[in-house]
């Protein structure tokens, strides 16, 4: 059939394929540490407001710190940096497992690690997404995005499902040495990439606030990218950073105990996946801006229906059309970015996505939380879900109305 792609064609790079299945490993442990510290937190603390907190606290390094850490990814060597990154959050995952095997963690403690591993993964995010386009080649770069997409989501059913089982049977620590060793996957992973020798930005340039300033005047000349960039600001500040309030609705709203809501997150996991798989197989090989629209609209309904519903099985469904729709949202709008990006700009354009996508969670998990703790649970979905869809019908009215302004100022000459 014409109009169906060959799902894995980016692999045709080895390079690409190396990075993937080191990925593939290590996502899994990411996921099952995640799981693992957002019941920790609802465990030592019992609020859904510092639960919300400390999201807030490990991504708010992203917020200040990633347009400095996507100058550093347009200057020095991408695989490098990511050894290095990775090496980092593979130390913390170890040591976090000792803490939390010695009984000596609390609320505090965690804080730090969330506040730690925010800044590592504020200087790995850009580089880790800009290197895609190096390892995979522009014709290439939406099929390995999707696929990307895929990996991730895959973890996303692993990973809390394994880690349920683990919370309720063994115990947390081994969900955080188990992400530390998965590391080792990612690591050889990279050391087995080969990218030559890549010609750095020979701009005689050292002061980074003039680099990232017109790394911002390049954002607002080209109407992709900034369009871009303004949804995705409104769906990560009232849909995508929900996490704070998954726990919370599992205990509260459904009465589940941790292995219902490790398989709540694999259910929403499941329908990221295939999201990922649907634009993986789609002929056209360019993103398209009515999908961000379509995925934003779609998401945001469901966050109201999730808010109505209070059965288990249905929410399932749910949340894996939630997953569906935001790995839509997400592959298109990383996509777009990249292919409407420069290569001397698009380290800076990627840590734009990353401090929008991660650094709005401060903003966005302290919003839910504060729903949550005002409004109850089950009404804190509904009014995020119906605040994103003003939101976004606020914004498509104005760009609407200002192109007929213009077409008739066009007229009027």
């Amino acid at each position: 059939m014409s109009g169906i792609r060959n799902p894995f064609e980016a692999f045709k790079s080895k390079n690409f394929k190396y990075f993937w299945m080191g990925q593939c490993i290590s996502l899994i442990g990411t996921w099952l540490q995640n799981t693992a510290l957002s019941w920790l937190v609802l465990t030592l603390t019992n609020s859904a407001f510092l639960v919300g907190f400390y999201n807030a606290v490990q991504f708010t390094p992203q917020l200040f710190l990633s347009l400095l850490a996507g100058t550093i990814a347009d200057h020095l060597p991408k695989k490098k940096l990511l050894i290095f990154t990775q090496s980092l959050l593979m130390l913390l995952a170890f040591l976090l497992s000792v803490l939390t095997w010695k009984k000596i963690i609390n609320y505090y403690i965690l804080l730090i690690f969330g506040l730690l591993i925010g800044i590592v993964n504020t200087f790995d995010m850009p580089v880790r997404q800009s290197f895609v386009i190096e390892l995979a080649g522009q014709e290439l770069l939406y099929n390995a995005v999707a696929l990307n997409s895929m990996n991730f989501n895959l973890a996303r059913i692993i990973g809390p499902a394994i880690a349920g089982i683990l919370l309720k049977n063994v115990g947390m620590s081994i969900c955080f040495l188990l992400n530390g060793l998965s590391f080792i996957a990612v690591l050889i992973g990279l050391f087995l990439i080969d990218v030559g020798i890549k010609p750095m930005n020979t701009k005689k340039n050292n002061k980074m606030l003039i680099d990232i300033w017109e790394g911002l005047k390049y954002t607002r000349r080209n109407k992709i990218i900034l369009q871009t960039i303004i949804l995705l600001f409104i769906m990560n500040v009232f849909i995508m950073n929900f996490n704070v309030l998954i726990p919370l609705y599992t205990k509260y709203v459904l009465h589940k105990d941790e292995a219902g809501y490790g398989f709540l997150l694999s259910s929403m996991g499941i329908g990221a996946l295939l999201g990922a798989l649907f634009v993986a197989v789609k002929s056209n090989k360019r993103p398209n801006i009515k999908t961000l629209y379509f995925s934003l609209i779609f998401y945001s309904l469901i966050f109201v229906l999730i808010g109505i519903n209070k059965n288990y099985h249905f929410s399932s469904i749910l949340f894996m059309l939630a997953g569906f729709s935001a790995i839509l949202f997400t592959t298109t709008a990383n996509s777009s970015l990249q292919l409407s990006s420069s290569d001397e700009y698009r380290g800076r354009v990627m840590s734009l996505y990353t401090m929008i996508f991660a650094g709005t969670t401060p903003l966005g998990s302290l919003i839910s939380g504060s729903f949550a703790q005002i409004l109850n649970i089950d009404k804190a979905f509904i009014a995020l879900g119906l605040s994103c869809t003003i939101l976004f019908s606020l914004y498509f009215f104005a760009i609407n109305n200002n192109k007929r302004i213009n077409l008739k100022r066009v007229d009027d000459l």
